[in-house]
């Protein structure tokens, strides 16, 4: 006779059918690969590098582009602007012309003239530009006997990034990555729970229950049920943000790693209680079905719960998605996007993570009560009031 305790057997074997099931072994795997392609691929298709040739007809002009391709290689040290040397602008016509150049450069007695072959030449255009007006205005300045600096004093407009003073990061960016946050617990609820649900009526539809219930105490079967599916939604969850964070380092997204980990660190506990909170409730909508048909009927209210809460999570906002964050479970849902924008005080997310405590331990207390009275009933499918009227014998 094994030492251990029957749970731990339990868990093993629903961890074991999962790992062995291929259906979730390919699932998991398109997930990643999907979520690597949507980090990675839009890096490859954006990084191809600019290289310029412009057409000059003076040292003037190609004083002009050398600056322009210092400050592209700046920006990517693959790209380049090359400055062209010409006779004259007509030659520099006939070059844009004929594509032996991408633009003209020439300056005149009063103004510059940028030649092009169609109106758009991209961010040359605007580097062009800016850089003829920043050496107009230098020349200027020494001509009035002043400086570039007291010229223009007053007239520089400052950008301050207020998401980013405030501890949060751009509310688009939050706002997604809170979507993903809510979305990958609403899926593992389903998913898992749906799987808790149908373990449970398999074993009651052949009878296996009736076996297992006269060897393991039936709460030490919830148990193993209930932690076993635990741990592999965890599991999948912190293979897919472990993934998710080192993809976006190969990304411009990797600045936003500092606020996303601390998001983690606060989505984690939401996640484990949050479902915690349902796994018991899922083996007890299981046990209220005596066939696989009757299932959809059972689980039904729970379902709707999860879609009400996730659709209603995602869409709130003022004063109400405050309030909406501190319910159980739709507090996974919200909580984590408030923090990613910054929008939390320390107390909030104890408060809420702390009424999801209260509220685990309650579904725990209702959920293993349905199941251990509804569990040995195989004649048609239970009502939840039905089943807590039944004794526990």
């Amino acid at each position: 006779m094994s030492t251990r305790a029957p749970w731990t057997l339990v868990a093993a074997r629903e961890i074991q059918v999962k790992l062995t099931d291929k259906n979730f072994l390919i699932g998991t795997g398109l997930t990643i690969l999907l979520l690597l392609a949507v980090l990675v691929v839009p890096s490859f298709l954006g990084s191809s590098s600019a290289d310029y040739d412009v057409a000059v007809t003076d040292d003037r002009g190609a004083a002009v582009v050398g600056e322009v391709d210092a400050t592209l290689r700046e920006q990517d040290e693959e790209s380049s602007a090359t400055a062209v040397r010409v006779a004259d602008r007509d030659a520099a016509e006939t070059a844009v012309l004929e594509g032996d150049v991408d633009a003209g450069l020439v300056a005149g007695d009063d103004r510059w003239e940028l030649l092009s072959d169609g109106p758009d030449l991209g961010e040359l255009q605007p580097l062009l530009t800016e850089q003829v007006r920043a050496d107009a205005l230098a020349d200027n300045a020494r001509t009035a006997g002043t400086t570039v600096e007291e010229l223009t004093a007053g007239a520089e407009v400052g950008v301050v990034d207020v998401a980013e003073q405030e501890g949060g990061m751009p509310p688009v960016l939050a706002y997604v990555l809170g979507f993903a946050f809510a979305a990958l617990f609403y899926f593992a609820a389903i998913m898992f729970g749906m799987q808790i649900a149908n373990s449970v009526v398999e074993e009651k539809q052949s009878r296996i229950i009736e076996i297992l219930a006269a060897k393991i105490p039936t709460r030490q079967l919830l148990l193993g049920k209930v932690l076993g599916n635990t741990v592999l939604a965890f599991g999948q969850l912190a293979l897919i943000a472990a993934v998710s964070l080192v993809g976006m380092t190969f990304v411009d997204l990797d600045v936003a790693l500092p606020g996303i980990a601390g998001a983690i660190a606060w989505y984690l506990p939401f996640f484990l209680l949050g479902f915690l909170a349902l796994a018991c409730v899922w083996a007890a909508a299981g046990a209220l079905a005596s066939r696989t048909e009757d299932l959809q009927q059972t689980t039904m209210p729970l379902t709707m719960v999860l879609v009400v809460l996730f659709i209603v999570g995602i869409n709130l906002d003022g004063v109400a998605r405050q309030v909406f964050s501190f319910v159980p479970v739709a507090s996974t849902l919200v909580m984590p996007m408030r923090i990613l924008e910054g929008d939390t005080q320390l107390w909030e997310p104890v408060l809420a993570l702390a009424l999801v405590v209260v509220f685990c331990a309650l579904t725990i207390v209702l959920g293993s009560r349905l199941y251990e009275r509804a569990l040995l009933h195989t004649s048609g499918s239970l009502s939840w009031r039905k089943a807590m009227q039944l004794s526990k014998d």
